[in-house]
């Protein structure tokens, strides 16, 4: 045999052929967790400090309600596909809860936040944590207090980016700014349910509107703090505007600016170039600016459009500044002058706008509508009123008190959540037998019906739906007391409008006019004033779900209604079981 001559051990060699190897390892280590991450999600942490915070705003000081000791809360950021944990501190005073508006919450409502529905509240002292794991939302959503009226200064914006490696379906923006339209009141915002329910008449209007916070130029101690969005020539730029006024929709426009909708409620729309939006509570909206004017300032405006005849509302203006970078002269210190906004009763103008929405319906931004009915809904939204329950008068028209309903029915909370009663068998804590349709029809848009439509009954009735479900669901305004535009949202879920008008629904010839190629997906949708709406979903979120006028007094009053969507036929398509610190009633 001819032996095989070995070479000299090197022991430096052996060390740099070790060294690579775990180089190596590393290297593919790391690959491979980026991999998981990408494939899974990352999860942020956060916490969530509920306390009272001193904000002065129109001249005087006072204290209100604040995530973090911040007005509007902090703005959260994630990727498509990532989780969120948050644990929410309370350390105020009152009860709280938190609502992730526009996240599903996949197979776990425990973690949607609308008190006395998914969850009893937080107890002052208490804490919860939360999880949010996103899925297909992709935008702009928000979040904010679901219990009483803390979210007038208790939200935020949740902006969803693309999964890492994907791209927006428009070009890359210079940059973004969220723009998160609020109220101030200069009385204590918790006390003004209280006081509207002791009168029955309706809650104080605002005494401002707000831009991140601010009232603007055009109110008393206000100029200096005006908010200011600075901006260079030839860049565009990413607005994610959220509506999250309690009682009003906006017109919101910025002088001599053409803005583009590419997404709203965390989905992608087809572009649509305006020169104002039109945007109700609880929806969020994507916005393109192109910064193409001169240099100098220009006002960005927002006030109410309110439709309903008869109703309060605050009908003042709220401002902010949108600046170029290179704006020193002497003119561009000049007041700036506002835009043109449509009046506040132009239905016209909300509804020109609106029904431009359409779904991207792409390869890479697909959509499934439900074409094969098997569940069909009417459900009527109605503002109704109720005789007093004592002896004086109430403050409502003809001495009355406000009420409103879902099918003629006033949702009313009952001591324990919903979820619960339902997860663990309580009984006499809520009825399934909610109705599909009203169960007295009628000229439902008429100018006149009698006095006995004015009054609703109160329930705790819940609609139950079978685990996917395909659900068509006709949303019917009326004019029982004063017709509105209602924004109405569905908490678990977002929907396909395949179709709307004005009047009462047809339902032998309006489903022929009906969109079903690229309707827009939303999760809060306008139902114009006197008119329908038609939305379609699958019912594939198995769990409690709300669904109500994100008009804060409407859903005071009790337009609202829940919708129970059983478990499915394995582990995958069943509710998740309730986390170990749910509060406790």
């Amino acid at each position: 045999y001819k032996y095989k001559q070995l070479k000299p051990y090197n022991p430096s060699q052996m060390m740099i052929s070790n060294k690579f190897k775990i180089l190596r390892f590393l290297a593919l280590s790391i690959l491979h967790i980026l991999l998981i991450h990408i494939a899974n999600g990352k999860v942020h942490h956060h916490k969530f400090v509920v306390k009272s915070s001193s904000f002065r705003r129109l001249c005087s000081t006072k204290n209100i309600l604040t995530v973090n000791g911040q007005f509007p809360g902090p703005t959260l950021k994630a990727h498509r596909g990532d989780k969120l944990i948050v644990k929410i501190y309370n350390q105020a005073n009152y009860n709280i809860t938190i609502h992730w508006h526009g996240a599903r919450q996949v197979r776990n409502p425990w973690s949607d936040g609308p008190e006395y529905v998914t969850q009893c509240p937080i107890k002052p002292g208490n804490v919860f944590k939360q999880i949010i794991h996103l899925t297909t939302e992709e935008g702009t959503i928000w979040w904010h207090a679901h219990n009483g009226w803390a979210r007038a200064t208790v939200h935020g914006a949740l902006i969803i980016q693309p999964k890492p490696g994907h791209t927006y379906p428009f070009p890359k923006p210079h940059a973004e700014f969220p723009i998160i339209l609020g109220e101030w009141w200069k009385e204590q915002v918790m006390e003004i349910p209280n006081v509207a329910n002791k009168t029955g008449g309706e809650p104080i209007i605002s005494n401002a509107y707000t831009i991140n916070g601010q009232p603007g130029y055009l109110y008393p101690c206000s100029k200096k703090d005006t908010f200011k969005m600075n901006v260079v020539y030839g860049k565009t730029y990413l607005l994610r505007v959220i509506n999250a006024v309690m009682d009003e929709e906006l017109f919101f426009a910025i002088a001599n600016h053409k803005l583009t909708v590419v997404g709203k409620d965390g989905l992608y729309l087809k572009p649509i170039e305006t020169d104002y939006i039109m945007i109700t509570p609880g929806q969020s909206m994507d916005i393109l600016l192109e910064a193409n004017q001169l240099p100098g300032r220009y006002f960005m405006a927002a006030r109410a459009y309110s439709s309903a005849f008869g109703a309060g509302f605050d009908n003042t203006t709220t401002t902010a500044f949108l600046i170029y970078s290179d704006s020193h002269s002497r003119r561009d210190r000049k007041t700036p002058s506002l835009p043109n906004l449509p009046p506040y009763n132009k239905t016209e103008a909300s509804t020109s706008f609106t029904k431009k929405f359409r779904s991207l319906a792409t390869k890479t931004h697909p959509i499934n509508v439900p074409t094969k009915i098997d569940t069909h809904l009417l459900f009527t939204i109605s503002v109704n009123l109720l005789n007093c329950t004592h002896d004086k008068p109430c403050t409502g028209p003809f001495g009355k008190r406000f009420a409103a309903s879902v099918n003629n029915i006033s949702l009313v909370h009952p001591d324990i959540d919903f979820l619960s009663a339902y997860y663990y068998g309580i009984p006499n804590i809520f009825e399934m037998d909610f109705p599909k349709k009203p169960k007295r029809e009628f000229n439902y848009t008429s100018d006149k019906l009698p006095e006995y439509f004015l009054s609703t009954a109160f329930g705790r009735k819940v609609l139950v739906l079978e685990y996917d479900a395909s659900v068509e669901l006709i949303l019917q305004g009326t004019n029982v007391l004063a017709s509105d535009n209602h924004p109405v949202h569905l908490h678990g879920y977002s929907f396909y409008v395949v179709g709307w008008g004005f009047g009462n629904f047809d339902p032998k010839n309006d489903p022929k006019n009906y969109n079903l190629i690229d309707p827009p997906e939303e999760t809060t949708v306008g139902v114009p004033n006197n008119g329908w709406v038609a939305i379609r979903f699958k019912a594939d979120n198995p769990g409690m779900w709300l669904l109500h006028c994100h008009i804060e007094r409407h859903a005071t009053w009790g337009m609202s209604m829940v919708f129970l969507v059983k478990d499915g036929p394995n582990p995958k398509t069943q509710m998740l079981p309730p986390p170990k610190d749910l509060p406790k009633c």
